[in-house]
């Protein structure tokens, strides 16, 4: 329709979900006094159409010419209310472009718009004789389409003041008027989703053409739809826009956000200063504030009293059935016209405003100045100078109908009393309850929220899990039960906090071997023989390092036992293993090894009674070599079986009198020499064991078995 046209700019949808046609007979009085009709029209809306049709606004539109200029007529910031959410329209073309411009323009009104007036210097895009912007005072040929930047302003204002609180829920599909169609912006029956016409989609999760989701999209509209998913339970979608308002959460089964809910009607506001009404919380003072500006406040009692008896256009509790000024009694005089001190010097809204002050002599001297206004925005506007419905009158009194009447009347307090202490009672007599309590009654542990905004927390599934099982133990007929299922909890929570922190540490030992190759070699308390020499194995020589700083003068030669394969460390190694293992160097077996003294160490220590050397080693002294270089790489007459790889461990007794392991080696030592002091480099040649004296007996193998003994300790070394 062309209405929800003019209003997809300001990002509203107008959708018409009811249409009666009075053919026979008018349903409520209709006359040519605009005033009239429109309050008649107002109470048949409330008492007859409302209790039928749920509905946010309604319009009359009538063919009888009202009096004067007026087309239309409608109470300003009044959408979304029981008593004035409405206005009535005239008829007035015969293109209907015409009468749906009109029906904006009151709508307008119901949102807080004003008039585009020079004065307030607003902005149109549309020039004059293109039409102008919809809320100019009047209209002609060709009609409006637009709205200027003053109208977004008014909007965006009432909006932020609690106007509108009906607006963000959607309608039902199904009572749509006018037929299911794909491209109309709604999903309707056996549609997906629907983003407008082709031309016009912008949603990335939905197909304009045939209204269906794209690929593994989930969701396509909503404020609980983002990247085509849904939003988590408890997420917070709408926040409340004042202290009568109350916020929604996305409920993570649905893409839309629950539909706006508020306090229910009377709660206490404003530090008790107003009463809630349709969502907002009604003082004078803002009222006042609202026609003089800031500093703005209520006048006293007195001033109402005097003022609003009189039944004029400066002071009335609004106009009768006939059109005429209705004069306030005592009881209802803060329910007339507004009386306020303080301010500007003139009204702040609308260009048109009088300001209307009466001087009041009080019996002990002195005088009261009350400030009232008279503000004529239009014929199609009534005054906004009367107090609000709503609005607090007195103790446990609030403003209804002109009338002062009981709080009572709305009921909240038998309502709020369902909720144990422990939540407030909505506009939809529910109870909302606190964060950290169940709906509907507030009774049971639970996320807080309605039945109709949705759960206040996020379901965590963790703190869900030992709700339900807190929830089993509270109800558990066996404290022993109860007992075993809180301590069987706590151990696994226990047991998963240990793993998490000591994860680290796990999947190390879980890698990695059980012991590294030197760890071995520090525990092995036994010996292993000498490999049998084999000249037919192919020979491979043992890389070359760097020459370690030249040891002391001093040289003591004694036989090594060592295993024929050098010590390399394993692949799973980790250098930090050097500073709790000794440093081992990978030689030959039939080489000597120079004996390194210890730190701290000057002198070697004294070799044992019962040590015994080599033969071929007891009266030998070591020859004038240079220093050491490696051997050519050619095939030597015989060398030990190797493995490079992996030794394997020692299961036969080593020759007798070995060199402790436990010693500190030279280093730079390879398999093939030792490092000498010296001053040149020449190949030292492998020394052969000679042939044994005649007085002991020759061995079956080429090399003496000798018994085993235990390897010195480092003191001994």
């Amino acid at each position: 329709n062309y209405v929800d046209k003019f209003y997809r700019a300001l990002n509203i949808r107008v959708a018409l979900v009811g249409l009666e046609v009075w053919s026979d007979s008018d349903k409520c009085p209709i006359t040519q006094d605009p005033f009239t009709t429109l309050h008649e029209f107002l109470d048949w809306r409330k008492v007859k159409l409302l209790p039928q049709r749920p509905h946010d606004n309604a319009q009359l539109i009538s063919g009888v010419y009202f009096q004067g200029t007026t087309i239309g007529m409608a109470p300003i910031m009044s959408m979304c209310t029981v008593e004035q959410s409405g206005g009535i329209v005239m008829d007035h073309s015969e293109n209907p472009l015409g009468a749906a411009v009109t029906l904006a323009h009151e709508l307008g009104h119901n949102f807080g718009m004003n008039h585009d007036t020079l004065e307030r210097g607003c902005g149109c895009r549309m020039t004059v004789d293109r039409g102008g912007c919809i809320m100019t005072p009047s209209t002609g040929y060709p009609f409006p389409t637009v709205f200027s930047t003053c109208s977004k302003k008014d909007l965006a204002a009432s909006l932020e003041k609690g106007v509108g609180m009906c607006l963000y829920n959607m309608p039902e599909v199904k009572v749509l008027y006018g037929g299911q169609k794909c491209g109309n912006g709604y999903v309707e029956e056996g549609e997906e989703c629907d983003c407008g016409e082709p031309e016009e989609c912008m949603n990335p999760c939905c197909n304009a053409t045939t209204c269906t989701l794209k690929g593994e999209a989930v969701c396509a509209h909503g404020q609980c739809c983002e990247d085509c998913k849904l939003k988590l339970a408890g997420t917070l979608c709408r926040e409340s826009s004042n202290s009568c308002d109350l916020p929604e959460f996305c409920t993570g089964a649905s893409p839309h956000c629950p539909s706006n809910v508020y306090l229910h009607d009377g709660h206490a506001c404003h530090n008790v200063e107003g009463y809630c009404y349709n969502g907002i919380c009604q003082t004078h003072e803002q009222q006042c504030i609202t026609l003089w500006g800031q500093g703005a406040k209520p006048a006293p009692g007195i001033c109402f009293e005097r003022v609003n008896s009189a039944g004029d256009p400066y002071g009335n509790c609004g106009k009768d059935s006939k059109g005429s000024f209705a004069k306030c009694v005592a009881r209802d005089a803060k329910c007339g016209k507004i009386q306020c001190q303080g301010g500007a010097n003139r009204p702040v809204i609308g260009t048109n405003a009088v300001s209307i002050e009466t001087n009041i002599p009080l019996q002990e001297g002195g005088r009261i100045l009350c400030r009232g206004t008279h503000v004529y925005l239009g014929d199609d506007m009534p005054d906004p100078g009367l107090v609000l419905a709503g609005t607090k009158c007195g103790d446990n009194m609030v403003c209804l109908n002109r009338q002062c009447q009981n709080v009572s009347i709305f009921g909240v307090h038998e309502c709020s009393g369902k909720c144990n202490g422990r939540g407030v009672c909505n506009n939809k007599k529910n109870c909302h309850c606190e964060a950290h309590w169940s709906p509907p009654f507030c009774e049971k542990s639970g996320f807080g929220g309605s039945i109709d905004s949705g759960p206040m927390r996020l379901a965590d599934v963790r703190v869900c899990v030992l709700m339900c099982v807190l929830s089993y133990v509270a109800s558990a007929d066996s404290v022993l039960v109860a007992v075993v299922i809180l301590v069987t909890l706590v151990s696994l929570l226990v047991a998963a906090a240990v793993v998490f922190l000591k994860r680290k540490t796990l999947l190390r030992l879980l890698f990695s071997n059980k012991k590294s190759t030197l760890e071995k070699l520090r525990s092995v308390e036994t010996t292993r023989p000498i490999s049998p020499i084999r000249t037919e194995s192919r020979y491979r020589p043992t890389p070359l390092r760097k020459p370690p700083p030249k040891p002391s003068t001093t040289n003591v030669y004694k036989p090594s036992l060592l295993s024929a394969e050098p010590l390399l460390p394993p692949h799973n190694f980790h250098s930090h293993s050097l500073r709790r293992l000794p440093l081992y160097q990978p030689l030959h077996i039939s080489h000597p090894m120079p004996v390194s003294l210890s730190v701290g160490q000057s002198t070697l220590p004294p070799l044992p009674a019962d040590h015994r050397l080599l033969p071929a080693h007891t009266s030998l002294s070591p020859p004038p070599v240079p220093a050491f270089l490696s051997l050519p790489r050619k095939r030597p007459p015989y060398q030990m079986e190797q493995d490079f790889e992996k030794p394997s461990p020692p299961q036969k007794p080593l020759p007798a009198d070995p060199l402790g392991r436990s010693c500190r080696l030279g280093h730079g030592t390879t398999a093939t020499g030792v490092h000498i002091s010296g001053t040149g480099a020449l190949p030292v040649p492998i020394p052969k064991v000679p042939r044994p004296p005649p007085n002991i007996p020759l061995p079956s193998r080429p090399v003496p078995v000798l018994p085993y003994r235990p390897p010195k300790t480092q003191k001994d070394c």
